[in-house]
């Protein structure tokens, strides 16, 4: 009697591609909400972020 087996895999660039857009995406969003913000204690706390990325804030 002879038993085969097998295993399913999965590419490892297809395991690693849905988290990268994933980390990007929020990344992204982070970074975008952080330069629109107008709130004043929000801005106060995202104030350096804004500078350091290019987002004018006065």
């Amino acid at each position: 009697m002879t038993t085969h087996t097998t295993t399913a895999g999965r590419t490892a660039s297809g395991s690693i591609l849905l988290p990268a857009i994933a980390a990007f995406a929020i990344g992204f969003g982070l970074i975008f909400m952080t330069g629109l913000v107008q709130a004043d204690t929000l801005h106060d706390a995202a104030h350096d972020v804004r500078h350091a990325t290019g987002f004018p804030c006065h």
